[in-house]
């Protein structure tokens, strides 16, 4: 599959283009910062590229912009939504870092509680 097909398909480029709504949280010519339709915590936002890649193995330096920005932005927003003593960010990554969608997108995650624990225990 070619990067504008994938970018044709894909459910983020979608929202970017504005295709499907999405409650904004930020937008730039670079990124676009949206609440999760399934939030894991009472803050949940998904940062991601305009640009289509699919996972952190095709970014390059390329995408160094836009990637540079969703890291440097994620206080601010974590803040702004609730997230005032702390957040985390996930990018997962492939099947073994359990991405659901293929275009690279950050979540941030927060609220007035801490959170769970990372990942699971292994037994």
């Amino acid at each position: 599959m070619s990067a504008a097909s994938g970018a044709a398909d894909c459910v983020f480029c979608k929202i970017a283009r504005g295709e499907i709504p999405a409650r904004r949280a930020y937008e730039d010519d670079d990124v676009l910062a949206f609440h999760d339709v399934r939030p894991q915590a009472p803050v949940h936002l998904l940062v991601i590229p305009k640009e289509h890649v699919p996972t952190l193995y095709e970014a390059g330096m390329a995408q160094h912009r836009a990637l540079g920005k969703m890291l440097a932005l994620a206080g601010d927003l974590a803040r702004r939504e609730g997230a005032a003593d702390g957040f985390r960010i996930i990018l997962n990554t492939g099947r073994v870092g359990h991405q659901e969608v293929y275009h690279v997108h950050m979540h941030i995650l927060g609220g007035p509680e801490p959170l769970g624990p990372m990942l699971a225990k292994r037994k």
